[in-house]
């Protein structure tokens, strides 16, 4: 029986292009959600299952990593970073190239730019209970429906209509997998290579890559703009607006609905935020009318705007 991963590769060297100018000074998966790293959702996610250690890929600013983590640990687990250079390696050629760090037991993968609290202990069964190299966590809603899976056997079939073009994709794949060693020797070494040609290879080679659907709970990839803002908008039904301790707001500003207000940051008198996301150690000054606005690091936001970016080039 497969033992419980304790170990964690999550993907932190993407280019974040979708999101500039947000992303033109950190990685996405350092973008706050609910004024916290976004991947720090994801260790916490993976914390629940068992996790003890992390190891992250990166490349785009990758230098802003070590700022959010100075100790090199989150909740006291410690993080390895490991850096991809001269360009990204797509998530096969970073297994491969995080290979040293990632030990010689099971380990999860998990995309850094997505949020999601989805029950993983069933998709650790499963993988278990199956033996299976891969287990591949689906949803049969909500994005991109790309993966064609036999439920009943619990093996993917195919993704992208690549092997089996005339069965219909009912499910989105998440990001979020479960990994035996064995399958870092199907990476051919050192190249910049995705994980979706592997799995096609090892379905033709009737492979144990196995899935499981989990529709309870939430998924988002934050892949754009809009998405960004929906995440606060959902997550503001629990608890909002999020406003910091260490963040200077006027008593005479007003903020409403799904914002967050960062530490360092400055909100002048008068200002009014609604369905606001502002970072770290920027203003808003007296005054400033803002409506599902994002106020990016060391940025000032004036005036009246809706739907507007204030971000660094």
């Amino acid at each position: 029986m497969n033992s419980a991963p304790r170990t964690a590769f999550v993907l932190g060297a993407g280019l974040g292009t979708r999101l500039r100018p947000l992303t033109n000074r950190r990685p996405k998966p350092l973008i706050p959600v609910a004024n916290r790293p976004l991947i720090t959702h994801a260790f916490d996610h993976l914390i629940a299952v068992g996790v003890e250690r992390f190891v992250v890929n990166t490349h785009w600013c990758e230098q802003r990593y070590p700022e959010f983590f100075p100790g090199g640990k989150w909740r006291g687990r410690p993080i390895t970073f490991v850096r991809e250079s001269p360009e990204v390696l797509e998530t096969g050629g970073g297994i491969w190239h995080a290979r040293a760090h990632l030990g010689d037991g099971p380990f999860w993968v998990y995309n850094g730019d997505i949020l999601s609290d989805l029950p993983l202990t069933p998709a650790l069964d499963a993988h278990r209970a199956e033996g299976n190299e891969v287990t591949l966590i689906l949803r049969s809603h909500g994005g991109n429906t790309n993966v064609a899976f036999d439920a009943a056997g619990g093996r993917i079939l195919d993704l992208r209509r690549a092997l089996r073009p005339e069965i219909e994709p009912r499910h989105l794949f998440t990001g979020i997998y479960i990994v035996e060693p064995p399958f870092i020797t199907r990476i051919p070494a050192a190249q910049k290579i995705s994980v979706v040609p592997i799995f096609h290879e090892m379905i033709r080679a009737g492979a144990k890559l196995g899935g499981i659907v989990l529709d309870e709970g939430a998924w988002w990839d934050l892949g754009s703009r809009s998405e960004y803002i929906a995440v606060h908008a959902a997550l503001a039904e629990k608890n909002a607006p999020w406003i910091s301790s260490e963040a200077s707001v006027s008593p005479g500003a007003k903020i409403t609905g799904a914002t967050a207000v960062a530490a360092g940051t400055r909100v002048g008198p008068g200002a009014v935020l609604h369905d606001c996301i502002v970072w770290e150690n920027s203003t808003v000054t007296p005054g400033a009318r803002l409506t599902r606005c994002i106020v990016a690091d060391g940025t000032t936001a004036s005036g009246e705007h809706t739907d507007v970016d204030f971000a660094a080039g």
